[in-house]
């Protein structure tokens, strides 16, 4: 079983993004079915895409003029917070704290998020760059 399935409700409709979220539910249906030995690893790379991604959208925010740039920075900012205090634990050999983040945080927080802020921001880059 998946712990997230692209579903039509995860696709924003602009295609670097898209594709930066593609990665990231990959990684952590991967995680989600890792063992203890492959778990950190795992996590560091989805936390790494996930800093990517970050940065991404917030050249594109720049670049775009976006008007909730802030608040989506903002968002961004906590959740890496979150994943720092998450992988110190996993990376002191307690697994059990990222697998509960992996499992109970991240999925509500990505559909959320997603329905949201990065769909807001991907009509905003649409529209800018039909007119």
């Amino acid at each position: 079983m998946t712990l997230i399935e692209k579903t039509g409700a995860l696709i924003v409709g602009y295609d670097l993004i898209d594709n930066d979220h593609d990665e990231f539910i990959g990684l952590l249906n991967k995680l989600d079915a890792a063992d203890n030995a492959n778990f950190p690893a795992l996590f560091q790379q989805l936390y790494e895409q996930s800093e990517r991604h970050f940065e991404r959208e917030n050249e594109l925010m720049k670049q775009f003029s976006y008007p909730g740039e802030t608040e989506h920075k903002g968002e961004h900012q906590r959740v890496l917070g979150e994943f720092k205090q998450f992988k110190s634990r996993v990376d002191k050999g307690l697994i059990a704290f990222g697998r509960s983040f992996v499992k109970d945080r991240l999925p509500q927080w990505f559909g959320l998020h997603v329905a949201t802020m990065d769909s807001a921001l991907a009509a905003h880059i649409n529209k800018q760059t039909e007119a």
